[in-house]
């Protein structure tokens, strides 16, 4: 209607003139009422002409800045049938959130965060276990079934909504909410213990500053009676006749007075240097996990360095990561290039690379051989921890995510098979020093980093140097894992509570003083045994069944296919058989594997021991505890989440709703959503806003 010219004298004569043809037709009792009601009326119409003029100016802003937002939302996304329905009542909520100033600083921070510790000590000691060569079959196959459609899904996801973990699932699926939550909960507990390996990998790079190494030779306060130092050994046997044995040099006369040859010859009684002092020394391990000791002050020192670079780094937000992980993604590529040519150069080197790559073919037969490179994948790439979804959710809306999970992904096997060469050439010259087989040699995990290559080193020319370069690579390789798991927790907090983003110097404090606090008890002597159960425990059988639980939102509640759509809008039209793959691996195959191998592991559990030593009861019950403290927090927010919604008519209507996506949910772009609760009276203004990302920190007010 034309308020305006309805107001003109033109205007009213001709709308009176209709109304009194109206008047004319009207009869009886009808005529009657409508000529009370315009004589009830007609005094006050004057008084109205000044409220229909506002109104009309109201009218007027409110259509320019509909077109001007029109025109921002065309420019920047597609705008869906449901908006456009909806478009009568505008949310668009913006949150500032941040995001990452280039491509390059993302796809440095999830090659970071993908490419970690497990690389470089757990790799190599499962493919020589698992079928040398033949291994890199069943990994490859299982980064095609597992490990790529995980990848990419989180990636994607994240990137559409531009939500953390602890958000996002709240607004596709609200009865499976706690999944994010749960996702916080398993990265607080990894980055507790995560921190003490950076932390011990610290002090080793500060103890190689030395012109000999504290762990060439046996010291008195901390080797045991097996040391066996072989720098003591070359400069007791310099002397003909002499013996080295039980760290004592004896002379020909008191070796044949002692008849101790055969004994000091006998290999399978000594420990390296290396041992006794990551040991005895920097740890203190104590007889059991009941007996945690006091703290090692030297390791709770290295990590507060750790937690204060970590503080640093990440307390100017995503952008500040984005710079820092140029160096700790790529700088251990530079150490493993220079440990590889330095390695292939040594005598032995070749046989330890033949015993790398050796096929074992029997062992694919072995449904064992591909649990394990299952695992593997999977915890290499670390989907379903929350980092991937955090990540990604810092993204511009329109990045290629598909060719990042490609280069990525790839670039983590090709990452792994290149530090097997590594590792394996000096293995083999270790086995060939030692005189013993390769087999009796290698070994896995902190055994691998802190003991076979520290008494590696000390049988290379300019020892401290080597040393420096192997720790520092592995501080450089935790770190990038590290800041991603916390930034995890971070943006689980921020999501959670907004206001909080205004203070995330201090958000980030908190958390690195908390994660300071909960680390302290794998800095006892005991340490070792609860970092042993944390690490069995806390990201293994819960990982799982997130993981399962992604798939089916995604691929059966949300829809495949309804999601392959969204990622369209990202990243453009996909073929069919893109579609046809994503579909089936998501809805069936990936699922099928990951229930296949929560299954296996849970029949194939064995009580856990460290050293020989079975833990006690106590112990595995805490560590299942820790086991379902994900699983509790998924179960026990849907409850509340399902008791809390609004009553539907039925219980099957209400289970429905609760577990289809709400109307927040969408891509994060300026795309206008619809909230009823707006309202434009009494004086309030009308806040357009984003709900997942944004690039300026203002509100557009209409």
């Amino acid at each position: 209607m034309d308020i305006k010219g309805f107001l003109s004298s033109e205007g009213r004569r001709k709308s009176f003139g209709d109304e009194y043809k109206s008047f004319k037709l009207l009869g009886g009792e009808r005529r009657r009422q409508s000529v009370a009601t315009w004589t009830t009326l007609r005094p006050f119409l004057p008084a109205a002409v000044p409220l229909l003029e506002e109104l009309n100016d109201l009218h007027e802003e409110k259509s320019a800045a509909d077109q001007q937002l029109a025109q921002d939302v065309s420019s920047t996304a597609v705008l869906t049938s449901r908006v456009g329905e909806e478009i009568e009542d505008l949310e668009i909520t913006e949150i500032d959130r941040g995001n990452w100033s280039g491509r390059f600083d993302f796809l440095m921070s999830l090659l970071g965060y993908s490419v970690g510790l497990g690389n470089v000590w757990r790799f190599p000691y499962l493919a020589y276990s698992n079928g040398g060569g033949a291994f890199l079959f069943p990994f490859i196959i299982m980064f095609i079934l597992l490990g790529f459609p995980l990848m990419f899904l989180e990636l994607s996801f994240g990137q559409f909504a531009a939500l953390g973990p602890a958000a996002i699932f709240d607004r596709i699926c609200p009865l499976l909410n706690g999944i994010g939550h749960a996702m916080v909960c398993v990265s607080c507990m990894v980055a507790f213990y995560y921190t003490v390996i950076i932390g011990w990998a610290f002090l080793y790079m500060f103890k190689s500053f030395a012109s000999e190494l504290p762990w060439e030779r046996c010291h008195k306060d901390w080797a045991s009676e097996r040391c066996y130092s072989h720098k003591d050994a070359a400069d007791c046997t310099a002397t003909n006749g002499s013996v080295y044995y039980l760290q004592n040099c004896f002379n020909k006369t008191e070796v044949e007075r002692l008849n101790i040859s055969s004994l000091a010859h006998n290999k399978s009684d000594r420990a390296p240097p290396a041992q006794d002092y990551f040991e005895r020394d920097i740890l203190g391990v104590t007889e059991s996990i009941e007996d945690i000791g006091g703290l090692q002050w030297q390791i709770v020192l290295c990590l507060l360095l750790t937690w204060t670079l970590t503080f640093l780094s990440l307390s100017k937000g995503v952008k500040s990561v984005g710079k820092v992980v140029y160096f700790t993604a790529l700088f251990p590529y530079v150490v493993l290039t220079i440990l590889f040519f330095r390695g292939v150069t040594l005598d032995g080197a070749k046989d330890g690379i033949i015993y790398y790559l050796t096929p074992k073919f029997d062992k694919l037969i072995v449904a064992e051989t591909w649990v394990k490179a299952a695992v593997q994948i999977f915890f290499a790439l670390s989907p379903a921890w929350g980092g991937l979804i955090t990540l990604s959710s810092y993204n511009k809306f329109h990045n290629n995510c598909f060719k990042d999970s490609l280069i990525v992904g790839v670039g983590n096997v090709c990452t792994s098979i290149y530090a097997g060469f590594v590792i394996f050439s000096i293995v083999g010259y270790l086995a060939k020093e030692l005189e013993t087989p390769i087999d009796t040699v290698v070994d896995e995990g902190p055994g691998l980093a802190f003991i076979v290559f520290p008494d590696v080193v000390t049988r290379l020319p300019i020892p401290p140097l080597w040393s420096f370069l192997f720790f520092f690579m592995l501080i450089t390789l935790g770190m990038g894992s590290e800041f991603a798991l916390l930034e995890t927790v971070m943006t689980a907090v921020q999501d959670t509570y907004p206001p909080l983003r205004q203070k995330k110097v201090f958000v980030v404090l908190g958390v690195c003083v908390f994660g300071f606090l909960g680390g302290l008890v794998v800095c006892t002597e005991g340490g070792m045994y609860v970092l042993q159960l944390m690490d069995t425990y806390s990201a293994s059988f819960a990982v799982f069944i997130m993981a399962i639980l992604e798939c089916l939102i995604i691929g059966w509640i949300y829809g495949a296919d309804r999601f392959l759509r969204d990622i369209e809008t990202m990243i453009g039209q996909r073929s069919k058989f893109w579609h046809y793959f994503f579909i089936f691996f998501w809805k069936f195959l990936t699922p099928a594997t990951l229930i296949f191998l929560l299954l296996f592991n849970l029949v194939d559990y064995k009580r856990m021991s460290y050293k020989k030593k079975p833990y006690p009861v106590w112990a595995e019950l805490l560590g299942w505890f820790m086991t379902f403290i994900p699983v509790l927090v998924i179960i026990c927010m849907g409850i509340w989440r399902f008791y809390r919604s609004p009553k539907e008519k039925t219980f099957v209507m209400k289970l429905k709703k609760m577990l289809h996506d709400t109307p927040k949910w969408g891509p994060a772009s300026k795309i206008p959503r619809s909230d009823s609760s707006l309202d434009i009276e009494g004086g309030k203004s009308r806040i357009v806003t984003n709900p997942g990302f944004t690039t300026t920190g203002n509100e557009t007010r209409i």
